[in-house]
């Protein structure tokens, strides 16, 4: 199901400024849409979260999560008005934020404790896989048909409603509700539940969401190589190139995590994020950039999966999509305003602050985790 749907969005991911700028958008234009488009997904992650939770049911959201997404990529193509842009690629992150938590959920319910982070590293490879498969075919489709765009965005329904059908062919486990009736909750409700969580959730929080008020749009990184001098297909060659790291070492990198432990994967993680932030703030060289690619779906394996497979390692399956919600929710605004903090340094004093102080912030992070988490026998 992730890899279609991943197919389907990255078809369109490293076209679409291209294509919003074709029928006359600015470049503000296109910031304050993918900055609320984030936001609608990073709340909503949090909310849908906890209402699966209430319910005790996976599910419905994961299936109305997906069919959201299928259905409004193409309406970019034909709702061109500034109002219906929006509200087409709001509805597109809507759906993530639907389905996200839900069946993060489902997964490490369905994954024993000693497995989850081999379970979520194989989930994030085929997810990422379609990050490969999607630019490429975008790629193949453009040199064939030069500008068509239009008919880009309507492909991008196929990939989608294979996803959709493939929800119809799971069945879930019942989980025990939170309340005994469906009560809708407040849009604060999982980020209140931080307040009453265990304290390792709270202490991996801490780290996590310090790090994403530092970690801006990979788009920044993709500028860094244009700004270097590399071609348009280049660029894409790298954002290709990344995706395929993270595809190769996301799997084995999770079932690493379930042997060396979570807290130790997702350190190195942060060190390896330091390390290639500096490489690129300082390196302009092809294979200094092949390395910091090749490096940065390293980072991606050891964190993205293995976080949330060590958060589902100390939640109880009753408050799993909460749980998962609330970080979720918590890093996209924080990513969010990430991103404009890094142009803000990035206009005023150049890449190499900019790109510096996401370098100093993960290498703080990975002190964090090193010296205040202390290890114990959830597996952290």
């Amino acid at each position: 199901m992730s890899l279609f749907t991943d197919v389907a969005s990255e078809m369109i991911y490293p076209i679409l400024p291209v294509y919003l700028q074709s029928i006359g958008y600015s470049f503000a234009f296109i910031g304050v849409l993918e900055g609320v488009a984030e936001a609608t997904a990073g709340l909503s992650k949090g909310f849908f979260g906890r209402w699966s939770d209430q319910i005790g049911k996976r599910l419905p959201f994961v299936r109305l999560g997906y069919a959201l997404s299928a259905l409004s990529r193409p309406l970019l193509a034909v709702w061109t008005h500034p109002a219906g842009i929006f509200s087409a690629r709001t509805a597109d992150r809507f759906g993530k934020g639907i389905r996200t938590a839900a069946r993060d959920a489902l997964l490490a319910q369905e994954a024993s404790p000693e497995h989850r982070g081999a379970v979520f590293g194989f989930h994030r490879s085929m997810d990422t896989l379609g990050a490969v498969f999607g630019p490429l075919l975008a790629l193949g489709f453009l040199f064939l048909f030069p500008g068509q765009y239009v008919w880009l965005l309507f492909l991008t329904f196929i990939p989608g409603l294979i996803s959709v059908f493939l929800t119809f062919l799971i069945s879930e486990k019942p989980v025990h509700s939170v309340s005994g009736h469906m009560r809708i909750p407040s849009l604060l409700v999982s980020l209140s539940y931080v307040k009453s969580a265990p304290k390792p959730y709270k202490k991996i929080l801490i780290g996590l969401i310090f790090f994403a008020l530092f970690n801006s749009s990979d788009m920044f990184l993709l500028l860094r190589v244009k700004s270097a001098g590399y071609s348009d297909y280049e660029v894409i060659g790298f954002y290709i190139l990344f995706n395929l790291s993270y595809v190769l070492l996301a799997w084995p990198v999770g079932i690493l995590s379930d042997r060396v432990g979570k807290k130790f994967v997702t350190t190195v993680g942060f060190l390896i994020f330091s390390l290639v932030y500096a490489l690129l703030a300082m390196q302009t060289a092809l294979h200094a950039m092949l390395i910091a690619f090749v490096l940065y779906g390293g980072f991606y394996a050891c964190t993205e999966g293995v976080a949330r497979a060590w958060i589902s390692d100390i939640i109880p399956h009753r408050d799993l999509a909460t749980a998962i919600g609330a970080y979720t929710a918590l890093q996209s605004i924080s990513l969010m305003l990430a991103s404009s903090l890094a142009g803000l340094i990035w206009q005023m004093y150049g890449h190499v602050p900019a790109l510096f102080v996401s370098a100093c912030a993960a290498l703080l992070v990975s002190v964090y985790f090193s010296l205040v988490m202390r290890s114990n026998h959830t597996g952290i």
